[in-house]
This record gives structure tokens, sequence and C-alpha cells, in this order.
């Protein structure tokens, strides 16, 4: 297992230098500029002004000499300096990453602790009442655009009903709080952008989970382990459950890099502090250094994802355990 996960961390390098490559060129191809940004406002911005801040900036090289100065600065992760306000790209980076992951690892819990019980409490009960409500939620959640619903669920519980707060993560007073009133606080905070973030993927799982769980089910030697009088719930926890998480810890690996690009709508959407809200002022300014700071950390992220589902693969099955 541990040779497994060295051999998959070194061929993360390669992967991470296509995904550097790739990004690096969309970025730098897209129409506009840190300098067109900079100086649209400004009818007085001369050609030479312009020409003096692509040298600053280092935009007058040929691009893939900029890609080999940027590559040097990130083998000693080092990101470069922002074109914003020349703050350096990892302590920005630093600031905000601690908010994402809390809220995408709350995601993850949320979307594993409700899905797969829902997914086999449905496929246990196929065509019960439970089943057709959950049908329902499913299609739901597929239907609707979540961001729509953000804005709903803020005018009702944050507006309306006031009972929770629609922006941040903390409130303005929380100096003067106590220790469990601030984590009541933040709790609060979180609940709606942490719901909604989960809200699709707890769809979308649940009904991956029914579906296995009920190929797995209808298995001989499920039917054999009932007929030698086994409890269902020994013979639906012990042995079919672990067949059937195969598939859902596939696309819970998946999931990851769906949570990491949705947080740039609702950290936008709430006003939170964290990595996408970074990412989307980064990109309306910009700001190559930080948008490529940013976009390698979450591939990190993605691939590392990637990897758990797969050693969890071997926690699941002790056949792959074997194999590796």
């Amino acid at each position: 297992m541990l040779s497994y996960i060295i051999k998959r961390f070194l061929l993360m390098v390669p992967l991470i230098f296509g995904i550097t490559i790739i990004s690096f060129t969309v970025v730098h191809l897209a129409p506009g500029g840190p300098v067109e940004v900079e100086t649209e406002m400004s009818l007085k911005a001369s050609a030479q002004a312009k020409e003096n801040l692509k040298k600053l900036y280092g935009l007058d090289k040929p691009l893939h000499i900029q890609y080999l100065e940027w590559l040097k600065r990130f083998v000693k992760l080092d990101f470069g300096k922002s074109f914003v306000d020349g703050k350096k790209v990892i302590d920005k980076i630093k600031e905000r990453i601690p908010v994402t992951i809390t809220i995408n690892i709350l995601s993850l819990f949320l979307i594993f602790a409700i899905a797969i019980p829902v997914g086999v409490l449905s496929a246990t009960k196929q065509y019960s009442l439970f089943d057709k409500l959950t049908t329902v939620f499913v299609f739901t959640g597929f239907s609707t655009p979540t961001f729509w619903l953000a804005l709903i669920l803020m005018i009702i519980f944050g507006v309306s009903l006031g009972w929770l707060p629609i922006s941040g993560i903390q409130s303005i007073d929380v100096t003067g709080m106590s220790k469990v009133d601030r984590l009541l606080d933040w709790i609060k905070h979180l609940i709606l952008p942490v719901g909604l973030s989960a809200f699709g993927s707890i769809a979308g799982l649940s009904r991956y989970s029914r579906s296995s769980m009920l190929e797995v089910i209808r298995q001989d030697y499920i039917r054999t382990a009932l007929a030698k009088g086994l409890k269902e719930s020994v013979v639906i926890v012990r042995h079919a459950l672990r067949n059937a998480l195969m598939p859902i810890v596939t696309i819970l690996g998946l999931s990851v890099p769906g949570l990491i690009g949705g947080s740039v709508i609702f950290e936008t959407i709430f006003a939170i502090p964290g990595m996408g809200q970074l990412f989307y002022s980064s990109a309306m300014s910009r700001d190559y250094p930080t948008i490529m700071g940013i976009l390698v950390i979450g591939a990190v992220l993605t691939l590392i994802g990637n990897l758990i589902a797969d050693v969890s693969y071997a926690l699941v099955d002790p056949r792959i355990r074997v194999r590796k």
C-alpha cells in the first residue's frame, strides 16, 4: 500500500506540470489583460505607459519565456506577487485556503452522512413511499440551479425570518463574544453555504448509492445469507453495503473538483473570504500570478482527493489491497 501511494505521488508531478502548461496558456491568451484592465478607465494613459506596465509585469516577453520564469519560481513554491496589491500570492492563498478547505470538508461529510443512508434505504425499500419521495428530491436537486436556490434561501432565512446570516463567516462584533458564542456564530454563518454546496451532490450520490445497492442485494450470495437466517440489517451493512461502496467511492473522489469549483459561486454569493472569492476577483482584474496560484492549488487538492478515493478502494475491498 505504501509503495502504491508513493507511485501515485510521483505520477502527480507530470500531471501538475501538464496542468500548469495548459492553465498558463489559457489564462494568458484570454481576451483582455492586466494592462488593459488598469488603463481602460484612464483616457490619459499613453501607449508608452502601457508598455511600461507590460515591462513591469514581465508581459513584454514571449509566452514560453514567461512560463519558464514562472516555473522556476513555482518549484520554489513562489507564485510571485499579485498585480493588484503587490502582496505575495502564497500569502494571499494562505489567508484564504483554510476557509475553503473547511467548507469543502464539511460539505463532503454532509454528502457522505446523508446520501449513502438515503440511497441504501431507498434500495432496501424499493417503490415504497420513502423511495418515491427521495426520487422526487433527486430530480429536484438536479433541476434546481443552486445559485438561484441560494438567493431564495437568503431572502427567506436571512432577510424575512432573520434566522441565519447571509454573508461572511463571522459577525462584526465577534470579538466581544465568548468562545461558545463564537462557535455558534460560526456555525450559523456556514449553514447556508455548506448546505447549498452539498445539495446537488447529495441528490446525485443518493441515486448512485441506490442503484449500486440494488445491484448488490440481487446477487445470489445475499439471498443465500438471508436464507441461512442472518438478520437483514447484518446482511445489508456487513455484506451488501461494503460491495456497493466501490462505485460510490469513485463518485466521491470525482466530486472534489466540483466542490472546489463551486466555491467560486458560493463564496461570491455569500461574501465568504475564501479561495473562490479570491479567484473570482483575480479573474476580473486579470491578476495572472494569483490566478495561476489558485489553479495549481486547486489541481493539487483535486489530485489528492482522487488519491484518497483510490486508497479507499483498498479499505473497502481487500482484494484490491492484495493486488496493490
